[in-house]
C-alpha cells in the first residue's frame, strides 16, 4: 500500500495508531504474532554436501567418471581410473570452495539492521529490539540512528536521511511530513518516507511503521536476491556442449570399432574372448578421445587468470567469472561511487557578478566564502578529515584547497546563534563575533535567499540590488542547474550585537546577496578513458543510477556514455517511464538508453534481462543494497570493495578493491586473454586427441596391431597436462581489445577453431601412421620382421607422443604466425615442452623398455621420429599462412 500520498490522520487511521500514543503494549504484542519479526527472511540454504554433489551434474564430469569406471573394471586399467577420478575430485573441491551462493548477501542484509529503536507505546518512549517493531509503531530517530523498518514521516525537524545504498541518490535527502501528490512517485522522491537500513545524517524525526521484515523496500530486494535466477556462464555452456560433443564422438567410434572388428574377424573365431578383446579396444580408444585433464586444467588456467586480476586490483568470488568478462558486450554501471568519486566537491562559484572556476584563487575575506565556512556544520577532525553532510563538507573541502586557514577563520569568529536548517524555508543561519561587530552568514536555496535579499556585494561595493542583478542571478543558477550541479546560494550582513530573539524573520531579512556555489559528484579522472577503451573493444557502457535525470545526464556527457544513444532526445530514461512500457517494446529499444535515472530495483533487473533477451553478456556493477538483485541477475555482477555494501558484495562474482571502473577494463582484457588460452589449450589437446584417436582406429581397421593402452595413457599423462597449463600462461595477443565481443553463440570452437581440429588430428594421425611405415623399412631389424613390427610400433609410439608437443607450439597462435619474436617469452611453456620431450622419450631407457613394451630405436629411426614433429609445425604453418591470404580470421 502507498502511504506517501496519504494525510497523517489518513495513516494513522489505516493503520489504527496514533502519534501522541502509539500502539498498547497488547496491540503491538498481537500484530507481531500476526505479522512475525522485523527482520529478513533468509534463503534456503545448501548443505556442504549438496554443493560438493552440484559439481558432479556437469556432462563433461559424468562422462569422464563413466569412462574412469570402464578403465577399472572393464579395462582393468587402475591406475588410468585414478588419475581420472582424482581430476574430477579436485575439479568439485575447487568448485565449492570458489562458488559463493545468495545466503551472504541475505546474511549481510541482516547485520545492516540496527539492534535497538526507540518507539512510543502506550504514550511512553520506549527502547526495544528492532525485531520487535511492527506496523504502526510510532518510531523516534535522530542524527546516527538507522531507520528501523518503512514509515511514514510525522514529524521531520531538519531531517536529512542517506539513501545513496538503496536508491543511489549521491546527497541526503531532505524529509518532510507533507502529503506527496496521488501520481506515482519514485522511491527516491518520496520525502515523507523513511526505509529501512538507511541513516538519519542530521536532525531528528518521528514516524509512523508502515511495513517491516520481508514486507519492507531492503525486504523486496533480499525477495529478489533469493529468488533470481541462476545464470550459467558462457564458460559453463561451452564446456557442457564440449562434454555432449565428445561423447557423441567418442560413442560413435567405439561402436564401428567393435563392430567392423568383430564382422572382420574370421567367423570361426567370433567367441565371448573376442569380444571382450575388441570391447578393450574400444575402451582404450574411448580414453585416448577423453581429453581427462580438461575440467583441471581450465580450472588451473581460471585459476592462475584470478591471480593476475587479483594483482589489479579485481578480485574474483567465482571461477567462471573470468573467463566471462572476456565476452562482455555490455557494462551497465552504477553512477554514484562507480563513475563518479561519491564526494561532493566545489565546480563553480559565482561572486562579483561573475562566473569563477573552483580552481581560481578567492581571498579569505570574500564574503562568499565566509558564508560557505561559518554557515556550516562540519566537524573537521585531527588530521583534516572531515565530518557531516556531504554538501556542507564539500564547502569546507574547497576552502581547504584554496589554502584558507579554516579552523583559524572558525576560532576567530565564533559562533553565537543559529537558525537550523529546514526543508520549509531551506535556508541556514549563523550569528558570529566579527571583531566589534557580528557576521550573519546565510547559505540555503536561491529562489528562497533572493527573497530575503535587499542589497548585493561587487568588488567591494555594497550597492541595493537591482531586478536586473536578481535576473542574471537566476539564470546563472539555472544555467548550473541544468548542468548537473547544485546549487547553493550565499549571503550576509553585519549587525551590532547578537538578537534577543533569533528567529528566521529576524535574522534572514535584508540580507546582502554574496554569491553562488555550485558541487557535483564529479566523475572519477579515470572514468573517462575507461570508457572510450571499452567503446574500442566494442562494449557498450550503459549508466543507471537512482540520481536526478539532469544530473545523470550531465555525467554521461562527461563520460562519453550518451555519445553511444542513437536517438539523443530519448537517449535518458527514468524508472518511472520504463514502468510504463511494456516488456516486448522495451526489448525491442533498450539499444535507444544509455543513461537511466530514478530507477528501482525493480527496473535495474529489467534492464538487465532487456539486453539478455538480446543475446548480450552483460556485466553489472554496483556498490548499494539496491545493486544486489541485479547484480546477481547479470551474467557477471561486479562489486565495490571501498564504497560497497556487503550486500553488494554478496551478490557479486567479482569485487573491485579499488573501486575503479577503468579495473574493470583491464578485467575484460584479462578475461578475453583467459578464454583465448583455453581455447589455445583445447585446440591443443583436441586435435591431440582427434590424432590418438585417427592412429588407432586406422590401425584397426587397417587389421594392424595397435598401441597399448599403457602406452597411450603415457601419452596423454606426459603430453596432456603440462604443455596445456603452460599454454594457460600465455600473454595476451596485441590488440586483443580492439577486437569485439565474442557473441554469446559463440564456443570454444568458433573462430575457426573446430576446422583446426580436424585438420590438424588428421595431419597427426596422417604422419603417425608414416613413421609406422617408415619404421616397416628402415632400421637394424629389417631382416627381423617381428622386431622389425616392433620398431615400427615404437617409431609411432614415440611420434604420437613427441609430435603432440611440437603441434604445442603451434597452438600459441591460432591463426597468427609463431615465426615471431614474441613466440618463446613464456618461459613456463619452454620449460615444460622441454621437459615433457625429455620424460616422452625417457621410455628409450633400457630399464623402462619393458614396462612400455618398447624396443631401442638408432639415429635413422630417431630421425624420422624428430622430422615427423618439425613436418607438423611447418605443414600447419603453411595452412594458417593460407588462411590469412584468403581473409579468414
Amino acid at each position: 500500500m502507498k502511504f506517501y500520498d496519504k494525510t497523517i490522520p489518513e495513516v494513522e487511521k489505516e493503520l489504527q495508531t496514533s502519534t501522541t500514543t502509539g500502539l498498547s503494549k497488547q496491540e503491538a504484542k498481537a500484530r507481531l504474532e500476526k505479522d512475525g519479526p522485523n527482520e529478513l527472511a533468509a534463503g534456503k540454504k545448501k548443505s556442504l554436501v549438496a554443493r560438493f554433489l552440484d559439481q558432479f551434474k556437469d556432462f563433461m564430469i559424468i562422462v569422464l567418471i563413466v569412462a574412469a569406471l570402464l578403465s577399472g573394471f572393464v579395462a582393468n586399467e587402475w591406475t588410468d581410473a585414478a588419475i581420472i577420478l582424482i581430476v574430477v575430485l579436485l575439479n568439485a573441491i575447487l568448485g565449492v570452495f570458489q562458488e559463493s551462493r545468495s545466503e551472504a548477501a541475505i546474511d549481510a542484509l541482516k547485520e545492516m539492521s540496527t539492534p535497538n529503536a526507540h518507539v512510543r507505546r502506550d504514550g511512553v518512549i520506549l527502547e526495544i529490539p528492532s525485531t520487535e517493531i511492527v506496523p504502526g509503531d510510532v518510531v523516534l530517530l535522530e542524527a546516527g540512528d538507522i531507520v528501523p523498518a518503512d514509515l511514514r514521516w510525522t514529524v521531520a525537524e531538519s531531517l536529512k536521511i542517506e539513501e545513496s545504498a538503496l536508491t543511489g541518490e549521491s546527497v541526503p535527502v531532505d524529509k518532510s511530513n507533507e502529503t506527496l501528490p496521488k501520481d506515482d512517485v519514485a522511491l527516491g522522491d518520496r520525502v515523507n518516507m523513511g526505509y529501512a537500513n538507511t541513516s538519519v545524517t542530521y536532525g531528528r524525526g518521528e514516524g509512523i511503521v508502515t511495513e517491516t521484515g520481508m514486507n519492507t523496500e531492503v525486504g523486496k530486494i533480499a525477495t529478489m536476491l533469493n529468488n533470481a535466477d541462476e545464470t550459467t556462464t558462457p564458460l559453463q555452456k561451452n564446456l557442457n556442449q564440449l562434454g555432449k560433443t565428445l561423447t557423441i564422438m567418442i560413442l560413435a567410434i567405439c561402436v564401428i570399432v567393435f563392430v567392423v572388428g568383430v564382422l572382420k574377424a574370421d567367423p570361426a573365431q567370433r567367441n565371448s574372448k573376442l569380444m571382450i578383446d575388441m570391447f578393450l579396444v574400444a575402451v582404450s580408444l574411448a580414453v585416448a578421445a577423453i581429453p581427462e585433464g580438461l575440467p583441471a586444467i581450465v580450472t588451473i588456467i581460471l585459476a592462475l587468470g584470478t591471480q593476475t586480476m587479483a594483482k589489479h586490483k579485481a578480485i574474483v568470488r567465482k571461477l567462471p567469472a573470468v573467463e566471462t568478462l572476456g565476452a562482455t558486450d555490455i557494462i551497465c554501471s552504477d553512477k554514484t561511487g562507480t563513475l563518479t568519486q561519491n564526494q561532493m566537491t566545489v565546480e563553480k562559484v559565482f561572486y562579483n557578478d561573475s562566473l569563477h572556476n573552483n580552481s581560481e584563487e578567492i581571498s579569505a575575506t570574500n564574503p562568499a566564502l565566509l558564508s560557505m565556512v561559518l554557515a556550516n556544520d562540519t566537524q573537521i577532525q585531527d588530521g583534516g578529515a572531515l565530518l557531516g553532510d556531504p554538501t556542507e563538507t564539500a564547502l569546507i573541502q574547497y576552502a581547504f584547497d584554496q589554502k584558507i586557514k579554516v579552523e583559524k577563520l572558525l576560532a576567530e569568529h565564533k559562533r553565537v546563534q543559529e537558525v537550523p536548517f529546514d526543508s520549509i524555508r531551506k535556508l541556514m543561519s549563523t550569528v558570529n563575533k566579527f571583531g566589534d561587530k557580528y557576521y550573519v552568514a546565510v547559505k540555503g536555496a536561491p529562489d528562497e535567499l533572493l527573497k530575503r535579499v535587499t542589497q548585493i556585494e561587487v568588488d567591494g561595493q555594497v550597492t541595493p540590488i537591482s531586478e536586473e542583478q536578481k535576473q542574471n542571478i537566476l539564470n546563472t543558477n539555472k544555467d548550473l542547474a541544468e548542468g548537473a550541479l547544485r546549487v547553493l546560494g550565499l549571503a550576509y550582513k553585519y549587525v551590532e550585537q547578537p538578537y534577543a530573539d533569533p528567529t528566521s524573520e529576524n535574522i534572514e531579512s535584508d540580507l546582502i546577496f554574496a554569491g553562488l556555489v555550485g558541487m557535483i559528484d564529479p566523475e572519477r579522472p579515470e572514468a573517462k578513458a575507461a570508457v572510450a577503451e571499452a567503446k574500442k573493444a566494442g562494449i557498450r557502457t550503459v549508466m543507471i543510477t537512482g540520481d536526478h535525470q539532469i544530473t545523470a545526464a550531465a555525467i554521461a556527457s562527461r563520460l562519453g556514455i550518451l555519445e553511444e544513444s542513437p536517438d539523443q532526445s530519448h537517449a535518458v530514461l527514468t524508472g518511472a517511464e520504463l514502468d510504463k512500457l511494456s516488456d516486448d517494446y522495451f526489448v525491442k529499444h533498450v539499444k535507444d538508453y544509455s543513461v537511466y535515472a530514478r530507477v528501482s530495483p525493480e527496473n535495474k533487473v529489467r534492464i538487465v534481462k532487456a539486453w539478455q533477451a538480446n543475446d548480450k553478456i552483460v556485466a553489472m556493477t554496483g556498490d548499494g543494497v539496491n545493486d544486489a538483485p541485479s547484480l546477481k541477475q547479470a551474467d557477471i555482477g561486479i562489486g565495490m570493495g571501498i564504497t560497497g555494501t556487503e550486500v553488494s558484495k554478496g551478490a557479486s562474482d567479482m569485487v573491485l578493491a579499488d573501486d575503479n571502473f577503468a579495473t574493470i577494463v583491464e578485467a575484460v582484457k584479462q578475461g578475453r586473454k583467459v578464454f583465448s588460452n583455453i581455447q589455445k589449450a583445447i585446440l591443443y589437446l583436441m586435435s591431440c586427441n582427434v590424432g590418438e584417436v585417427l592412429t588407432v582406429f586406422m590401425m584397426t581397421m587397417l587389421g594392424w596391431d595397435i598401441l597399448e593402452p599403457v602406452q597411450l595413457l603415457w601419452i596423454n599423462l606426459v603430453t596432456d597436462t603440462f604443455p596445456a597449463i603452460a599454454l594457460g600462461l600465455e600473454p595476451a595477443e596485441k590488440g586483443l581489445m580492439k577486437r569485439k565481443p565474442r557473441g554469446k553463440n559463440s564456443n570454444f570452437f568458433s573462430g575457426g577453431v573446430a576446422s583446426s581440429i580436424i585438420y590438424q588430428g588428421i595431419l597427426e594421425g596422417i604422419l603417425v601412421l608414416g613413421a609406422y611405415q617408415f619404421g616397416l623399412h628402415v632400421g637394424p631389424h629389417v631382416d627381423n620382421p617381428s622386431m622389425q613390427h616392433a620398431d615400427a610400433l615404437t617409431m609411432a609410439f614415440l611420434t604420437l607422443g613427441l609430435i603432440q608437443l611440437f603441434h604445442a607450439i603451434n597452438s600459441k597462435y591460432i591463426h597468427q604466425s609463431i615465426f615471431r619474436k614474441e613466440t618463446f617469452k613464456n618461459k613456463w611453456f619452454n620449460w615444460a615442452i622441454l621437459g615433457a620431450a625429455i620424460v616422452m622419450a625417457a621410455v628409450e631407457l633400457p630399464f623402462l623398455n619393458k614396462l612400455f613394451d618398447v624396443t631401442e630405436l638408432n639415429g635413422m629411426q630417431w630421425l624420422v621420429v624428430i622430422l615427423a614433429g618439425f613436418l607438423m609445425i611447418f605443414i600447419v604453418e603453411i595452412v594458417k599462412f593460407v588462411q590469412r591470404r584468403l581473409g579468414k580470421k
